[in-house]
């Protein structure tokens, strides 16, 4: 048998060995670049139980894509053994994700009379770092960063056991033999006593300390310190995007927040996500829960809450008693993970390094996630895809002849190889604005062709000729480059997502995009499949006035909304920016028009006084959601007008809001309604498309999607007019998934011929 998908590093020659003799097979398993291989010998019954179990019952943390099976002429020896891994051929092998601390570890750590009593780095062969230690496959400890570890002999002798869990667990360690945490000072230099235990001190003194994690460094707080998350703030040039909170266990985050089954099951996974989830505000939950600094999550109603991934950060909450708030790094760039870069570009913000000696090959942000409830189908709507997900494999349903590199967009940046039926998206990389996360990208790029021995024949990039990402991909020689158009590679996301090929209606609303027609769209409604795509209508274009200074200064989207008229309206959006509001105006009429969803939602922003201007990319749209009233039902109604392609008023919902606002009305009352007429827009929009089609199944995509509210109208609308509804599961509707949709079109294109 040969086994293909997630099967080194997750205990699977284990399962298989204890499994064979079990059943009194004779044989052996062994690794190979490939996956793994195993020969089995014995009575047919046992040979097919062994075959059903295999699948069936393999390790949880494993993931089989395909098992082929070749009969054979048995050889009659006894016995079943684990062989030595075979290097050759091509390397197809998947590295998994790193995976959070699994409970018999815990149990040692807590184990006074273990010897991995307290050790920060207890780990086995179904928990522990993978992929951000990886440095080549196969997954073997001289190729990763623990290769400068010698094993005790006890460390040995539990390696070379394959009775014993950490059997070839390639982190495994102990106090004797395994990585030396230490605590520095701003300056690198070492402070005395224990680390945890000092480290715990000066947090609840109200200090920074920045703490060395899976795949990187976090800047961390006491979660109730207002001075202490204040001062992270401003130390870090983070002025209001909120930080995460980590919690010890469910029971704590369930304190702090409404934690339902869905999100228990996603913060408790072994990815070990960012779980956004609404705050638990009443006096009741206020008295007895821990409290949360205002500072730490400014303008929303929501916390991202996550739970321990390591052993160091149980450690830490036990000796802190109570929550840390957390964030990775300065604003804009991508979280520190090498120890020289994180004590040069965090020294000035921390007070202390809780830090050791294992190295960091590869960084990776946490990942992050908002449940739904009648949402995407996997009830998760995935924001950023990074640490605990990536790289393993997104399964795909249409085959990719030749490999694909994507290149993915130049915000929320990531790249994606795709081959035969897989595609490795890599972790989320950052704004490529910034030098540390394009150094990142081409790294990451490299590091990606050399694990998966995937060397690029088509190059795929998005159509804006300003991107780096594009520029990137052009200068790569050798191969065959094609563009694909930006909003028809999130529809193409969705539908690879889903495993669908199409054609769909395809309702795209994201922000600024470069058209086919050299216009900026970003709220389409498309005919697509995934090779090609037709726009069938748009939002109406409006100014956006001063080009990208419209997209930091959300009050500019609503003078261009708003418009002249017979004078300024009496809003107070208007007397906030009295000084500039007619030089906006007369900006407008010679700006670039935009069809962009995200710059209506923050029009809509402004106007209700939510957010004028924005220190992080797309706050005024989520915070306009989490001050809309959840249970308001009323709604605003947009104009839909036919054409080639048709288009939709959003303006008619900017100022039936500006209405309600002059009137009194209340302003998450008003937040409410538009949400509800966006989402009545998209369903009468795709029941016009209906007729006109005959196509039945709509792809919703793009950045604005990242919004359950609007999701979750939008889904319930769609499916009670009788569409079956698509969204993401696996990869962001943002930008974080185009690179996953350029390489499916790409493929398609391919496939069909279209691109040669």
């Amino acid at each position: 048998m040969h086994v293909e998908g997630i099967v080194r590093g997750v205990g699977f020659r284990l399962f298989v060995h204890a499994l064979a003799r079990r059943l009194g097979l004779a044989g052996q398993v062994r690794d190979d670049v490939d996956g793994v291989h195993i020969e089995i010998e014995g009575a047919g019954h046992h040979v097919a139980e062994f075959l059903t179990s295999l699948e069936h019952d393999a390790p949880a943390l494993s993931e089989i894509e395909r098992v082929t099976v070749v009969r054979a002429e048995p050889t009659g020896r006894g016995g079943f053994t684990i062989a030595a891994a075979d290097p050759s051929g091509q390397r197809r092998t998947v590295v998994p994700a790193d995976l959070a601390t699994c409970d018999d570890c815990l149990s040692e750590l807590a184990d006074p009379a273990g010897r991995r009593h307290r050790h920060p780095f207890v780990s086995c062969a179904g928990c522990g770092p993978r992929f951000t230690v990886v440095r080549a496959v196969p997954f073997d400890r001289p190729l990763t960063t623990m290769a400068g570890f010698a094993m005790c002999p006890g460390c040995a002798a539990e390696y070379h056991d394959p009775g014993d869990r950490r059997f070839h667990a390639q982190p495994i360690c102990c106090p004797g033999c395994g990585p030396r945490l230490r605590l520095l000072d701003a300056r690198g230099g070492e402070l005395p006593g224990d680390p945890v235990a000092t480290a715990a001190a000066l947090l609840r003194a109200g200090r920074i300390v920045a703490v060395k994690g899976l795949g990187g460094y976090h800047l961390a707080v006491a979660a109730s310190s207002e001075p202490a998350a204040a001062t992270l703030r401003l130390r870090g040039h983070r002025p209001d995007e909120p930080f995460a909170v980590l919690a010890a266990d469910l029971a704590q985050a369930g304190l702090l927040c409404a934690v339902d089954e869905n999100a228990a099951g996603l913060l408790s996974s072994r990815a070990r996500p960012i779980v956004l989830l609404p705050r638990r505000d009443t006096p009741h939950a206020r008295r007895i829960a821990p409290s949360v600094a205002a500072s730490a999550a400014p303008g929303t109603r929501s916390l991202g809450v996550m739970l321990p991934c390591t052993p160091l950060h149980h450690l830490l909450l036990a000796e802190v008693a109570e929550p840390l708030a957390l964030t990775g790094g300065t604003a804009d760039e991508p979280i520190a993970y090498d120890d020289a870069d994180a004590l040069a570009r965090l020294g000035a913000v921390a007070d202390a390094f809780l830090t050791h000696d294992r190295p960091i090959h590869v960084r990776a942000d946490d990942s992050v996630v908002r449940p739904t409830a009648d949402g995407p189908a996997a009830g998760v709507v995935v924001l950023r895809r990074a640490r605990g997900y990536a790289p393993e494999p997104l399964p795909l349903r249409h085959f990719v002849p030749r490999t694909v590199l994507a290149c993915g967009g130049d915000r929320e940046s990531t790249f994606c190889l795709a081959r035969d039926r897989r595609a490795f998206v890599s972790p989320h990389l950052g704004d490529l604005e910034d030098t540390e996360a394009r150094r990142s990208y081409a790294a990451g790029i490299e590091h990606f062709r050399a694990l998966f021995d995937l060397c690029p024949e088509i190059v795929a990039h998005d159509l804006h000729p300003g991107y780096r990402s594009t520029r990137h991909a052009l200068a790569i020689p050798g191969v065959e480059h094609v563009g694909v158009q930006h909003h028809h590679a999130h529809i193409a996301s969705c539908l690879a997502d889903n495993g669908e090929r199409g054609p769909v209606i395809g309702v795209a609303f994201d922000g600024p995009g470069h058209g086919t027609d050299g216009t900026i769209w970003g709220g389409e409604f498309l005919r697509a499949d995934l090779a090609g795509f037709e726009r069938l209508g748009r939002l109406e274009p409006v100014p956006m006035p001063g080009g990208d200074a419209a997209v930091r200064e959300p009050w500019l989207m609503a003078a261009a909304y708003l418009g002249p008229g017979d004078g300024p309206p009496k809003l107070d959006v208007v007397r906030r920016n009295a000084e500039r509001w007619a030089a906006a105006l007369a900006l407008a009429a010679g700006s670039p028009l935009t069809s962009s969803a995200a710059r209506l939602f923050d029009a809509v922003a402004a106007l209700l006084g939510v957010r004028d201007r924005i220190t992080y990319a797309g706050q005024a749209a989520y915070e306009l959601e989490q001050h809309a009233d959840p249970a308001e039902t009323g709604s605003y109604r947009a104009r839909l007008t036919p054409g080639e392609p048709f288009t939709v008023h959003g303006a008619d919902l900017v100022r039936a809001a500006a209405r309600d606002l002059e009137s009194g009305r209340p302003t998450p009352v008003i937040a409410g309604r538009f949400h509800n007429g966006v989402a009545d827009a998209v369903a009468h929009a795709c029941a016009a498309l209906r007729d006109a089609t005959g196509l039945t199944a709509v792809a919703l995509s793009g950045g604005v999607f990242q919004n359950v509210l609007l999701v979750e109208r939008t889904v319930r609308r769609l499916r009670a007019a009788g569409f079956r509804v698509l969204t993401h599961r696996r990869v962001p509707p943002g930008d974080g998934g185009l690179s996953l949709g350029q390489a499916v079109v790409a493929a398609a294109r391919d496939r069909s011929g279209l691109s040669r």
